[in-house]
C-alpha cells in the first residue's frame, strides 16, 4: 500500500521518494544511531518512543492504519484448520516448513508469534523446520515459492504477494486484541526539508478520499464482511 500511495503522491507533488522498507526493530535501530528521512512509517509503539526525543515535528504523528497478525498457504494447497488455538497448533505441527520473520531482527509479527510457539510448548519443533525472513515480504515470498508450507505475519504484508492464499488470522484466544491488531503512524522529521513536508500521504487513510488500490471482497473473504467495513 506504501508503494501504491507513493506513486500517486510522486505524481501529485513531483518529488521523487526513495522507500526504506525494513523490520520496525532495524528502523529504529537506523534511526537512533542518526539516520535522516523525512516521513517514517513505524508502529505505534515504536513512533511513541521515538517521538519523545524530539525527532519528530510536533503534531506530524498521525495513525494511518491497522493491521492483523495471520496464517498463509500456497495458493491451491490445502487450507488447514486455524479455528480454533488447538486447531492451529496441530496444523504447526503437521506442516513440513513454517515461516516467520526471524525475531531477532526486530520484526514485530516474529517476536510476538516466536512468544506465541513458546506458549503452545511446541517452540523446538517449529524451530527444526521453520524458514526465517528479514521481513514480513521474505516470509510471503517463502510462501509463494513453496519454500514454506505454512506461514504467518502480518495479512498486510501477505496479500499483496501473487500465489498466497490468506488463510485467515491467528485464532483470538491465544492473544489479546492489542497484541494482534497492530497500528500504524508516520510522523515527519524534524531535520526534514519542510519545503516537502508529505502532508498528501494522509489522504492515504481511510475516507480521506485518496484513491488506494484495494480489493475489499480479498478482504471480506478472511474477516467477513462486517468486520471488514468496521476495520479498514
Amino acid at each position: 500500500m506504501v508503494t501504491a500511495l507513493g506513486a500517486e503522491f510522486e505524481r501529485e507533488t513531483g518529488n521523487k521518494l526513495n522507500l526504506n522498507f525494513n523490520t520496525v526493530g532495524s528502523l529504529r535501530y537506523r534511526l537512533k544511531g542518526g539516520e535522516t528521512t523525512d516521513p517514517v512509517i513505524l508502529s505505534a509503539s515504536a513512533i511513541e518512543e521515538l517521538e519523545k526525543t524530539g525527532m519528530f515535528v510536533p503534531g506530524s504523528c498521525t495513525d494511518i492504519g491497522r493491521t492483523v497478525t495471520g496464517v498463509a498457504v500456497k495458493q491451491g494447497a490445502a487450507v488447514p484448520d486455524i479455528s480454533t488455538p488447538e486447531a492451529f497448533k496441530q496444523a504447526l505441527l503437521k506442516a513440513r516448513t513454517v515461516a516467520y520473520t526471524y525475531p531477532k531482527a526486530g520484526g514485530s509479527s516474529g517476536t510476538f508469534f516466536a512468544g506465541l510457539l513458546a506458549t503452545l510448548g511446541i517452540a523446538d519443533a517449529i524451530n527444526k523446520k521453520a524458514v526465517l525472513g528479514k521481513r514480513g515480504h521474505d516470509v510471503a515470498q517463502s510462501i509463494a515459492d513453496g519454500r514454506a508450507e505454512i506461514g504467518t505475519t502480518f495479512i498486510s504484508e501477505l496479500f499483496p504477494m501473487k500465489g498466497v492464499k490468506v488463510v485467515g488470522p491467528l485464532p483470538a484466544r491465544r492473544h489479546s486484541r492489542g497484541q494482534r491488531i497492530a497500528r500504524g503512524r508516520h510522523g515527519f522529521a524534524t531535520h526534514a526539508d519542510q519545503s516537502r513536508h508529505p502532508r498528501t500521504l494522509d489522504r492515504g487513510r481511510p475516507g480521506a478520499g485518496f484513491p488506494v488500490a484495494h480489493d475489499p471482497k480479498r478482504w471480506q473473504s478472511v474477516f467477513g464482511e462486517d468486520h471488514v467495513q468496521a476495520e479498514c
